[in-house]
C-alpha cells in the first residue's frame, strides 16, 4: 500500500473532524436559526464529531501500523486503506497514479 494514499486520507478525516466540530458548535449554538430542536441538534453534533473522530483513530491506530506488514495482517491493512478511501475516488488530489508503488 502506499504511503501517498493514508496520507491523503490523514488529511480528508483531519479535515471532516475540523468541519464537523465548526457545524456542531455553529448549529448547538442557535438549532432555532436552522430549524432544527434543540436536542436533535446536540445528538447530530456528537454524532458527527464522533464519526469524524473514529474514523481518523482507526486510520491511525488500526490501519496505518499495519501497512507494509507481511501476512494477513498487511493484506487486511491494505484492504482497510482502501476501503476508507473509496468514498474520495473521485477526490482531486485522490494519489490514483501512486496507488501501484510499495508503502
Amino acid at each position: 500500500m502506499t504511503d501517498a494514499l493514508a496520507a491523503f486520507l490523514r488529511t480528508r478525516f483531519a479535515e471532516e473532524l475540523e468541519k464537523a466540530r465548526f457545524a456542531s458548535g455553529t448549529v448547538t449554538r442557535d438549532p432555532e436559526r436552522f430549524g432544527v430542536d434543540p436536542e436533535d441538534a446536540k445528538k447530530h453534533a456528537r454524532f458527527s464529531v464522533a464519526t469524524a473522530e473514529v474514523h481518523l483513530t482507526l486510520l491511525e491506530d488500526t490501519v496505518i501500523p499495519h501497512l507494509g506488514a507481511g501476512g494477513a495482517a498487511g493484506r487486511t491493512a491494505e484492504y482497510q486503506l482502501r476501503l476508507l478511501a473509496a468514498p474520495y475516488v473521485e477526490h482531486n488530489d485522490y494519489p490514483h497514479e501512486q496507488l501501484g508503488s510499495p508503502a
